[in-house]
């Protein structure tokens, strides 16, 4: 599963709690995932990811975004992995939450 290939990897490049679903317990910082989106062509996976980067304040989660950034390029790296493109990132703020936050959008093409 991509997913936990993926998973398994930022948490060995990044100092912070890489989750699949949103925790019960919060910490200051922490990153979430998940894939909105797939498909396939002559045998190659693509799939578009949306990581959350999530601290206590703007700045210090567009430093974890750019990490975050970092860390994802960095897939390149596997074997499971063909090709990585940020597609885009951005203040996502939870409003409803007042949780600051970024997002990165990458498309991943993975076998």
């Amino acid at each position: 599963m991509i997913e936990q290939t993926i998973r398994n990897h930022l948490l060995t490049v990044l100092d912070v709690p890489v989750w699949l679903e949103e925790p019960n317990e919060k910490p200051a910082r922490y990153v979430l995932f998940e894939k909105t989106g797939s498909g396939r062509s002559n045998r190659l996976d693509s799939s578009t990811f949306a990581f959350q980067s999530y601290a206590e304040t703007l700045y210090e989660a567009a430093r974890l975004n750019d990490r975050l950034k970092d860390a994802v390029d960095s897939l390149i790296a596997l074997t499971e992995i063909a090709r990585v493109s940020l597609n885009s990132d951005y203040n996502f703020t939870d409003t409803a939450t007042k949780r600051f936050r970024y997002q990165a959008v990458y498309d991943i093409h993975h076998y």
